[in-house]
């Protein structure tokens, strides 16, 4: 069966199995904690694909035991491919009238095995969590802000907007800052907003991306070699490339059904700050609509890997931006 996220409600004393896919990562855990809120740490058991079709029989084991102590399970499994097929079959057909198993995947394109198997099946929920709109965004924001009752100007809104990445996840720990912030002061400044934003002051992750996607070879070399980032900060950093390659891919769109780059890029929404347009006009006239997607592809498949190769998540990013420049035909 396929719903959407708002209505599993309606399942979840009904279903034990459930297949979500898509990028939200925000929303699906969202989801999961409205939903399933009365699981805690002891009786929620995470997996990866790779780790179960490796060792099968533990998984079963483990899932499907008995305990004194618990009375109900929660199972999230993470990275689920179509290589989780036969598994999912095996686990459809057993009892599972005190587990709950969520199988979390990524983008699964309509012919997805595993995603035909849960549309098609009575005993199994598919749910996709698509990508946040910027409205959708905005709404989360004005929300939060409103019932904290803090003056936010629509300059503030649109910074902190942009400084999320297009992760809802991001935009709620932005807001956290601007919350106790406000506490101690009325009014909110765009430098105070600004200040609270830079994720890292000795490394501008915007500043690198736009002088990546500008072809800015020997900024962004420098930048890449006086700056020795986390694993979280090389995450970060793909997840600033995707936000400004979509934006990029929607201004090139944009611009091939009106060519007028100054309207195009005056009339976006959410409003474009007038210190990046400059960089924008640039990043367009090098940047072609095939070559945005499959840049933004590329760019999709390098998280998971970094995941789980924390220890060369340097060497990763920097080959892909290193890449850029190699492979460039623009």
């Amino acid at each position: 069966m396929i719903s959407k996220f708002y209505e599993i409600n309606k399942y979840k004393n009904k279903l034990k199995l459930y297949l979500f896919y898509g990028d939200n990562e925000g929303l699906k855990l969202e989801t999961i904690q409205s939903n399933f809120e009365n699981f805690n740490k002891e009786n929620t058991y995470k997996y990866n694909e790779k780790d179960i079709i490796a060792n099968k029989e533990i998984f079963f084991n483990n899932v499907y035991s008995k305990s004194f102590f618990e009375d109900k399970k929660l199972v999230l499994i993470s990275d689920v491919t179509d290589k989780f097929l036969n598994l999912v079959e095996d686990i459809s057909e057993s009892d599972l009238s005190e587990i709950i198993i969520i199988l979390l995947s990524k983008k699964l394109e309509k012919r997805s095995k595993i995603r035909g198997f849960f549309e098609k099946s009575k005993n199994g929920l598919c749910v996709p969590f698509y990508e946040d709109s910027v409205q959708t965004l905005i709404t989360i924001a004005q929300k939060f802000l409103t019932e904290n009752k803090i003056n936010f100007s629509q300059e503030n809104l649109n910074l902190i907007i942009e400084r999320s990445q297009g992760d809802r996840i991001n935009l709620k720990n932005e807001l956290e800052k601007i919350k106790n912030l406000s506490q101690s002061r009325k009014n909110i400044s765009f430098g105070d907003v600004l200040k609270l934003t830079n994720l890292n002051e000795n490394y501008s992750v915007s500043e690198l991306v736009d002088n990546c996607l500008c072809q800015n070879k020997r900024k962004t070399l420098n930048i890449l070699n006086e700056n020795i980032p986390s694993p979280e900060d090389n995450i970060l950093v793909l997840k600033t490339f995707l936000f400004k390659l979509k934006r990029l891919r929607k201004l090139a769109i944009s611009l091939d059904e009106n060519n007028n780059m100054e309207k195009v890029i005056s009339s976006f929404k959410p409003p474009i700050f007038w210190k990046d347009k400059d960089i924008i006009k640039k990043q367009l006239k090098i940047w072609k609509l095939n070559d945005i997607q499959e840049f933004i592809i590329k760019i999709s498949n390098l998280e998971s890997l970094i995941k789980k190769n924390p220890l060369l998540s340097n060497q990763i990013t920097n080959n892909m931006i290193l890449e850029n420049f190699e492979n460039s035909n623009i």
